[in-house]
């Protein structure tokens, strides 16, 4: 048996806190490691100590193997558990991790070699008798086999990483004309998320649902699964919402996508816990996508069916110990529901967002958990995954799981920094995601992500008052006085007028009225009577921004009441911006060169996703303002085009 006293978690954010809390429920030590970017993170503060491992670019840090081998060496830690992401499916890694005598808690070097490399996992799963998407997953790799193979397999069709997953290096091709301008990026993507460029073919399944079977395995031979999990709401071939059971499997479905599970993790002589990925489609048929050799982001949702601390079992197996349970132990319990909380704009094609976060509050209640590393305030960088938080409900039915979940999303408190919250109370509201018909195409066919409407006079009376409320602000013991506020909500301002009567603001505007009461306020949360109607809602405000939380919705305004006048910005036109903080991959032109309408001029990386920068009409290249490799903040020139149509 392999004892271990001391566990070191090469990771960071919110599973880095998971990790850590069921290690010191078993006892544990813990250290955590963290970059430059990361030193007053949550998880440093969990962890019994903590190792600096480098600056803030996950190369020179969190996936630095070196670095992370010598903080265990040097916290004296002889375990250590890589969480998911970063090198939790790095074959090298768990190698060094043996190499060092250290218990790497996960899988063996061989299985992670081997399922890693998605197109030799098909070939595997193929030869094990395991249903599988059809396509090409050889070694030819020019552009002319590929695009041959493409033309053979028909479509649409996917293009996918060979060596990695989680949406890099991943397009949807819909037509011939398509393939090189996907192979060109998904190359380029996965060649910076993985080192690796191959690439892999496959029959695009529509109108499919994507459902994946939890394993677990010990090194005494035992392997059961713990069900499914269904993952079809996804944007960018990332998942967005998970849920146990599926509603489309019943208990003969299970049973037989549970044993080709099965069947294929003893294929490998697969040990600890790991994830059998399907297409499943409209007629029960199911097909072998990848194996994910690691904890599953979405795992909660199987332990709250489940009764069962996945991370616990983990490291019981990694000591040697045999499974505590039979595959006719496994009892699935009510229904869970998980979203991911990410800081980016669903309303624009799920931009990363970065930025300060001045208030940070999660949700609790009966079945709800909420898996974070974040502070109540803070600051999301560039460097890392957008998704801030999970949050997720358990309930006795789906309905009822359903319905804490929203309720959780309406009292999770996130103002600072734009994030998908209001999408995702969309999403569980919609007609098809209460009934269960989700498929992978939910989002194109269900959600419509158009700008946000102006927010009522209601709301503006609330901003009118809290910016107006308090000493100074037009009024004064014996009197009151009306002055007006301008306030700007995005690209618009509106004026108003707000007078202080007593304990009363009155507020008026665009033939509006309304009367608000503080019944009490603090530094972030208001309590006040409107028009008769009492109610709370959470805020934060700096400087002149005041950021809003009704529950369903999330605002930001700006005071311009005493602004000074700004001279006109610069002409707009020709001059192509940052769209967010983020690394320059490649820059596409150069100066004086002609560029047209569509063009990519420059490539950044954010939050490990590539962003393309397009010429938006046909024009000159006037001055090329970045180089690769260089950091931009958001709104940074990048290439000036002289246009000669800006339509």
């Amino acid at each position: 048996m392999s004892r271990f006293r001391k566990v070191l978690i090469a990771n960071r954010g919110e599973i880095a806190c998971r990790i850590i809390r069921s290690a010191h429920a078993k006892g544990y030590r813990t250290v955590a490691v963290y970059s430059e970017a990361d030193q007053d993170a949550l998880h440093v503060r969990l962890a019994h100590e903590a190792v600096a491992i480098g600056p803030a670019p996950v190369a020179q840090s969190y996936l630095a193997i070196d670095k992370i081998i010598d903080a265990a060496k040097q916290s004296g830690a002889d375990a250590i558990h890589p969480g998911y992401g970063f090198l939790s499916e790095n074959a090298g890694f768990a190698q060094a991790c043996g190499d060092a005598g250290l218990i790497f808690i996960g899988p063996s070097p061989e299985a992670i070699r081997m399922m890693g490399d998605k197109a030799e996992a098909k070939r595997r799963m193929i030869a094990a008798g395991v249903p599988c998407v059809p396509g090409y997953q050889d070694g030819g790799q020019s552009d002319a086999r590929l695009t041959h193979e493409a033309a053979r397999i028909g479509f649409p069709l996917m293009v996918k990483a060979a060596a990695g997953g989680g949406g890099r290096g991943m397009r949807l091709v819909q037509e011939a004309g398509a393939v090189a301008g996907a192979l060109r990026t998904a190359r380029s993507e996965a060649k910076n998320a993985f080192g690796d460029d191959r690439l892999l073919l496959e029959r695009a399944i529509l109108d499919a649902r994507h459902v994946e079977i939890q394993v677990f395995g010990d090194t005494h031979g035992n392997v059961i699964h713990l069900g499914e999990r269904d993952c079809s709401v996804q944007r960018r071939h990332q998942k967005v919402v998970e849920e146990a059971p599926s509603p489309a499997v019943n208990a003969e479905l299970r049973a037989r996508m549970g044993a080709a599970a099965v069947q294929a993790a003893r294929a490998i002589h697969y040990v600890g816990a790991g994830t059998i990925e399907f297409m499943l489609d409209g007629k029960g048929e199911f097909y072998f996508l990848e194996m994910n050799t690691r904890l599953q982001v979405e795992h909660p949702v199987t332990e709250m069916v489940t009764g069962l601390d996945l991370v616990a079992l983990q490291f019981d197996v990694a000591e040697g110990k045999a499974l505590p349970l039979a595959q006719d132990d496994v009892r699935l319990e009510g229904h869970a529901i998980e979203v991911r909380l990410y800081a980016e704009d669903p309303r624009q094609k799920f931009l990363p967002q970065t930025g300060t976060m001045h208030l940070f509050e999660p949700a609790a209640g009966e079945g709800v958990r909420v898996d974070h590393g974040l502070m109540p305030s803070g600051v999301v960088t560039p460097f890392y995954d957008p998704m801030l938080a999970k949050i997720i409900a358990h309930g006795d039915d789906r309905e009822e799981a359903r319905r804490r979940l929203l309720a959780a999303l309406e009292d999770t408190v996130l103002l600072g920094v734009t994030s998908n919250k209001e999408f995702l109370i969309e999403v569980l509201d919609t007609d098809a995601f209460v009934s269960g018909e989700v498929t992978t195409d939910f989002i194109s066919k269900h959600m419509r992500l158009v700008p946000a409407g102006p927010p009522d006079f209601k709301t503006l009376a609330i901003a009118a008052a809290l910016f107006s409320d308090g000493p100074g602000q037009g009024w004064h013991s014996s009197h009151w006085l009306q002055h007006p506020i301008k306030l700007a909500i995005g690209e618009s301002e509106k004026t108003l007028h707000a007078a202080r009567d007593g304990a009363y603001w009155n507020v008026t505007g665009e033939g509006q009225s309304a009367r608000l009461r503080i019944l009490e306020r603090t530094q972030d949360r208001l309590h006040y009577q409107m028009n008769g109607h009492v109610r709370s809602l959470r805020f934060a405000r700096v400087h002149d921004t005041l950021h809003l939380d009704l529950g369903r919705q999330v605002l930001r305004f700006e005071d311009r009441t005493f602004a000074l006048p700004q001279a006109a910005e610069a002409a707009a036109d020709g001059i192509l911006r940052a769209p967010m903080n983020g690394s320059v991959i490649a820059v596409r032109v150069a100066e004086g060169a002609r560029v047209a309408r569509g063009d990519i001029v420059a490539v950044l990386e954010a939050m490990k996703m590539q962003h393309e920068i397009i010429a938006p009409a046909d024009g000159t290249v006037e001055k090329v303002a970045v180089a690769p490799g260089a950091q931009v903040a958001t709104r940074d020139p990048l290439v000036i085009v002289k246009m000669e149509d800006a339509a």
